[in-house]
Order: structure tokens, then C-alpha cells, then sequence
């Protein structure tokens, strides 16, 4: 099966975008693995296939590098929505169905993707640190030096202890730069790894840094090894609305690539 697709990264969170609307894709998860593989495949981070939507523009499925169906992804959304705008889909204001719901997205007249969020769960602090799901579960933690700091090791023994392996869960290491700015790195389930950046771990990461008042703004710049994610949301009585996360996505390049069913 030949399979046409786009190869796009979101400050540094990459991904294969494939426009399966006419539902030619068998999503096997050897494929997916084989496409994510960086040396025998195109190599990325995930995986995103749209699909036409009833009620939306189009409809996302994001598969992450081990070639399972995975939870929201923010940058691969944000992939996906440039995508659609390249390919003709949308104009530059969309709305589209993802893992946890519908969400709308702008592209900005900076080229920057603006996309809503949501929080999808109560705030828990425990002893490993602070977790929330903003469409994907993470665990947010305080670490002083995060530029030192073995991302691989660390986050690979929270993910897999007793307490978060069997549902799994994304790790975030948070460093405080200003009271606007932090410094993030992600090891991330599904890709078993830690990538350049991680929207639902930004969003998450903002919104706990606030929680727990290591920050009164609502408009954090999260600082990825990839690239800037700023993150914006009002809080009140009622929780945490009105949340976007805003960042760069780009093109990287576009092929064919031959694989067996």
C-alpha cells in the first residue's frame, strides 16, 4: 500500500500527517510503528490521520509511536489543523473533533497556531507531584536545573511504578524561569521518550503552576527544548476557562512511502 503523507513538527514535536477522509487506511499498529521508526521508517513522534467529520471540519486520530491510538495531543492537533489549511480543508478558523471532544483553532496572522484546551479533571497533589488531565494525564514536578537534568531515566520510573503504569502518564519537569516563564521537559507515554515539547504538558504544566501559586499570571510562556509554547486561561471560583495554548508549527517535508499490509 502506498500511503501519501506530510511530515510536520510543532516546536519540535513531530509528526506524520496523513488526509485519510476517504477512509483508505488500515490503521494497523505495526504500520503506524513502522512509519514512526527513525531509522527504518519516516520517523516522528506520532502519527495523525484526519477523518471526515460530521459535524465538524474534520475529525483527528492521533496514534503515538509505539502504534497505539493515543489521547489528545496539543501540538499534533495544531499540526493538524496547518495541515487541513495547506490541503484545503479549512480557512484559518476551524473547529474539529479530537480525543476529548470538539475544540476550535485559529492560524494567527503570525503563522502561530491557536488552539482552545480544556481541563478534564480535578487538580491532585500527591508525592510524586501535581496531576492533572488537560486531554491527556500528567504529572507536573519542580526541579531545580532541568538543563541537567536525565529526562529518560527519571520520567521512565514514574511511568512505569506501580501507581501510574498500568493507566500510564506523562511526566513534566518544570524549572521557574520568571514569574511568566518556565522552563518544561516531557517524557512522554506512548512515544517512551522524552520529545521537544508536549502541548497537553504545557497547558497542564501552566495551570498547576498556578494552582499552586508559583505564578499569578494567566498568560505563561512555557519554554520546550523545541521551541515556545505560551498558555493562556482565566481562573475563578467555577476552575480554570478560556484556556488556548499558541505556537509554531511548520512543514518539513511531504512524500510517498511504500508499505506492506
Amino acid at each position: 500500500m502506498k500511503i501519501n503523507f506530510s511530515k510536520y513538527n510543532g516546536a519540535g514535536n513531530d509528526f506524520i500527517l496523513i488526509d485519510d477522509r476517504e477512509n483508505f487506511i488500515n490503521n494497523n499498529k505495526l504500520i503506524i510503528n513502522h512509519l514512526c521508526d527513525r531509522h527504518f521508517g519516516i520517523g516522528a513522534d506520532g502519527v495523525i490521520i484526519i477523518k471526515k467529520s460530521n459535524n465538524c471540519d474534520f475529525e483527528i486520530l492521533h496514534y503515538t509511536s509505539d502504534g497505539n491510538l493515543g489521547s489528545l495531543c496539543g501540538n499534533g492537533s495544531r499540526c493538524a489543523v496547518l495541515f487541513a489549511y495547506d490541503k484545503g480543508v479549512i480557512r484559518r478558523k476551524t473547529t474539529f473533533h479530537a480525543f476529548d471532544g470538539i475544540h476550535n483553532a485559529e492560524i494567527l496572522e503570525n503563522g502561530l497556531i491557536k488552539m482552545e484546551m480544556r481541563v478534564n479533571s480535578e487538580i491532585v497533589v500527591n508525592s510524586y507531584g501535581t496531576w492533572l488531565d488537560t486531554g491527556s494525564p500528567h504529572l507536573v514536578i519542580e526541579k531545580n536545573n532541568t538543563d541537567k537534568l536525565n529526562v529518560n531515566n527519571e520520567g521512565r520510573l514514574i511511568r512505569y511504578n506501580d501507581f501510574y503504569k498500568k493507566e500510564g502518564v506523562n511526566v513534566n519537569f518544570i524549572e521557574k524561569i520568571s514569574d511568566d516563564k518556565f522552563k518544561i521537559r516531557t517524557y512522554e507515554r506512548g512515544v517512551e521518550n522524552e520529545t521537544l515539547a508536549c502541548g497537553t504538558g504545557s497547558t497542564a504544566s501552566a495551570i498547576c503552576m498556578n494552582f499552586l501559586g508559583r505564578t499569578n499570571c494567566s498568560n505563561i510562556t512555557m519554554k520546550c527544548k523545541g521551541g515556545d509554547l505560551n498558555v493562556q486561561f482565566n481562573s475563578s471560583e467555577r476552575g480554570y476557562q478560556q484556556i488556548s495554548i499558541t505556537g509554531p508549527a511548520k512543514l518539513v517535508f511531504e512524500g510517498t512511502i511504500k508499505v506492506k499490509i
